[in-house]
């Protein structure tokens, strides 16, 4: 899954020349890690605005699962403000009705929450039935919710394993299949993304079951754009690196000591942020993208790329050492 995060950011005074302000990681009042944007991300900077036209999706429905929070909340977000008419799910009530409240506050669209756990077959089809009777059939469909957290494999246990499962594969499928089914009946066709990471191609240890179910998500998603592309569904996948959002860090980096590991990996020389997602997922889900299905969108600022490369570490070697090792390499004679 994407890296979100349990932090509390606050803006600092500007450091010296070539780098970026200084940000603080931290969990109540103490505070763990003082990240510094590398200076190549002055390069970078994300922009903080919807990138398609107003109106984009007027006459839309979406429907967003892990709405309430994060990613699903900025993207749910965006898809209200070009004029969706968005349905949010997950497990938490109270916080999905806040959020629902919120964005549709900001942006004047109908936003409604239904409080739905995907692991469960029967719930996701009592949410669809209500999506469909409040809103209607939808035109996009996010599959957003997951769940995480680090351990070495041998401490897992057979629930921990399900529970990771649970959520990401079998609630995807759920949620896939009982909307797909619906769209098939009515004869209507939609666009569906799911967030997966960039990890679910690799695979990875420590994150054993969500390297395994996204890596099932995104065979599922690629197999339903061949299959079922002749009913009018479309479906990608966006892999996201690491991105910063109050949620998932307090699993995946709950001492704030690997992101500056994270940023020192990523060639853009930062993290990502929930609104750059979802500008690329709101794409992917418009009718600008109408030609784009069974694609795997790897979205990092490069860190895949960087970590792919056996030579990549180099890197860190100094002027003054490729100048020795040049300079060996010349005197070098033969095979």
């Amino acid at each position: 899954m994407a890296w979100l995060g349990l932090a509390l950011f606050a803006r600092a005074s500007h450091l010296p020349c070539g780098f970026c302000p200084r940000r603080f990681f931290s969990h109540g009042t103490k505070t763990l890690y003082q990240n510094i944007e590398a200076p190549q991300s002055k390069f970078f900077r994300p922009l903080q605005k919807a990138m398609l036209p107003p109106d984009t999706f007027k006459g839309k429905v979406a429907f967003i699962t892990g709405g309430g929070t994060g990613l699903g909340k900025a993207m749910t977000t965006y898809l209200s403000s070009l004029g969706a008419e968005c349905v949010i799910a997950s497990r938490n009530a109270d916080v999905l009705k806040a959020t629902a409240e919120q964005i549709s506050s900001q942006t004047g669209n109908k936003v409604h929450a239904i409080q739905c756990d995907v692991r469960n077959p029967d719930m996701v089809h009592n949410t669809v039935l209500e999506l469909i009777k409040v809103a209607g059939h939808p035109d996009v469909v996010i599959n957003n919710a997951a769940g995480n957290f680090i351990s070495p494999t041998e401490r897992l246990s057979p629930n921990a394993w399900k529970t990771i499962s649970d959520i990401v594969l079998n609630g995807t499928a759920y949620v896939t299949l009982e909307i797909g089914k619906q769209l098939i009946k009515a004869q209507k066709g939609a666009a569906f993304l799911a967030i997966t990471t960039i990890y679910a191609e690799t695979g990875s240890g420590f994150v054993v079951p969500s390297a395994s179910s996204k890596a099932g998500v995104e065979a599922m998603n690629k197999s339903l754009a061949a299959e079922w592309g002749k009913y009018g569904m479309r479906f990608n996948v966006i892999q996201p690196g690491p991105i910063k959002t109050k949620g998932a860090f307090s699993r995946l980096d709950p001492t704030g000591t690997f992101e500056k590991d994270m940023i020192d990996r990523i060639p853009c020389g930062r993290l990502g942020t929930a609104e750059e997602l979802a500008n690329l997922a709101i794409f992917l889900c418009s009718d600008y993208a109408s030609w784009i299905s069974g694609a795997v969108i790897r979205f990092d600022g490069g860190e895949e790329a960087f970590i792919s490369g056996e030579f990549n570490s180099l890197r860190k070697v100094t002027k003054e050492e490729w100048d020795t090792i040049e300079g060996l390499i010349r005197k070098t004679k033969g095979s």
